[in-house]
C-alpha cells in the first residue's frame, strides 16, 4: 500500500446521522489500535479478538460522549482469559488490557467456542462525565460472551437505546491482526421502530465489517452500506489511537497513596511499576521512594 493510501485508511471513526434524524450512525476502523493491543501484551490469538472487539465497542460507545469524557468496559468471566478491560474517551484516545494475555482454548475439544475464553460472568459500564463527581456505573449479566451479544444487550438493558452493533476482527496468517473495526446505530426518539427493524436486517446481510475493509471499503462506505436503504449525512470524523497517558508523575502520585509502611518497606531499592493498560514500565529511583516515605510518615504527625 502506497503512503498516500495509508494516511488515507488510518484509524478513524466516522459519525452520521439520517436525513430525517430517526438513527444516528458511527463506524469505526481500529486495525492499528487492536495490532498495537496486541503488541504491547503479548496477546494470544483468543485475547487479540476478544480485547480488539472491547477496544472497537468502547470507540464506538465514546463516540457519544463529550470533550474529554470517558468510558470503560470491563468484562470479568470464569473462563481463562478471565478479566477484559477497555476505555476510550470522545478525542479518541483507546487503552485496554487483559487478566490473562497468553490464555487460549483448546480448539481440539468438540463444541469449543470464543466465548468459552470469558465464560459466565458480568459486563460492567463506567462512563465518566462532566458535572458528575462519581462514574455513571451499569452491571449485567454477560449473555453469550463474544462481546458483540454483550454491548447489544447493554444497549438494550441499560441505556434502553434500540441499536445495531457489529464488532469484528480478522487475523493474518501469521496471527497479526489483518483488518479491524464496527459499526453502532442507534434510534432517535420518535423514530418508527420499523426503521431499526430495517436498519437490523442490513445489519444481518452485510459483509463482516473486517472483510470489507480487507477490501478496500473505508469508513464512508461502510456508513452508507450499513445504512441502506436510508441516506444519511456525515456529522463528524477524527483520529483513533491506542494511547495510554500514564506518566512518571501518575505512578508517583500512585504510589504516594500507599502507607508509609508499605513505603518503608520499599526503602533502599528502586521500584518498576508497570501501567496495566499500556504495558509501559518506568523505575522510580530510591531517593524518590524515600521521599515519598518521608511525605506519608509526615502526614501521620
Amino acid at each position: 500500500m502506497s503512503l498516500k493510501k495509508e494516511i488515507q485508511f488510518k484509524d478513524r471513526l466516522i459519525k452520521g446521522i439520517h436525513e430525517d434524524g430517526a438513527f444516528k450512525i458511527s463506524v469505526v476502523k481500529t486495525t492499528d489500535v487492536v495490532q498495537t493491543a496486541q503488541e504491547n501484551h503479548s496477546l494470544s490469538l483468543l485475547n487479540t479478538v476478544l480485547l480488539g472487539k472491547a477496544l472497537t465497542a468502547s470507540m464506538l460507545l465514546a463516540s457519544e460522549l463529550k470533550g474529554e469524557e470517558r468510558i470503560k468496559l470491563r468484562f470479568d468471566g470464569n473462563g481463562p482469559v478471565g478479566m477484559i478491560a477497555a476505555e476510550a474517551n470522545r478525542v479518541g484516545e483507546v487503552r485496554g488490557y487483559v487478566q490473562n494475555p497468553q490464555a487460549e482454548l483448546d480448539y481440539s475439544q468438540p463444541d469449543t467456542d470464543i466465548s468459552d475464553g470469558l465464560g459466565i460472568g458480568l459486563l460492567t459500564v463506567s462512563k465518566t462525565l462532566y458535572n458528575e463527581a462519581e462514574p455513571k456505573t451499569s452491571t449485567i449479566q454477560l449473555v453469550n460472551s463474544d462481546i458483540n451479544s454483550d454491548i447489544a444487550h447493554f444497549m438494550a438493558q441499560s441505556e434502553q437505546v434500540l441499536s445495531g452493533i457489529l464488532l469484528d476482527v480478522s487475523l493474518n496468517d501469521d496471527g497479526s491482526v489483518k483488518q479491524a473495526g464496527g459499526v453502532l446505530i442507534q434510534r432517535l426518539p420518535d423514530a418508527e421502530e420499523d426503521v431499526m427493524t430495517t436498519l437490523q436486517n442490513t445489519l444481518k446481510e452485510l459483509p463482516p465489517v473486517a472483510d470489507l475493509l480487507n477490501e478496500g471499503h473505508y469508513i464512508d462506505d461502510i456508513m452508507i452500506s450499513s445504512s441502506a436503504p436510508f441516506n444519511v449525512k456525515e456529522l463528524d470524523r477524527q483520529p483513533v489511537d491506542f494511547f495510554c497517558r500514564c506518566s512518571p508523575e501518575r505512578f508517583k502520585n500512585a504510589l504516594s497513596m500507599l502507607s508509609y509502611e508499605e513505603l518503608k518497606d520499599m526503602e533502599g531499592e528502586s521500584q518498576e511499576v508497570v501501567c496495566h493498560y499500556c504495558g509501559n514500565s518506568l523505575t522510580i529511583p530510591k531517593q524518590e521512594i524515600h521521599e515519598l516515605a518521608e511525605s506519608a510518615k509526615a502526614k501521620l504527625n
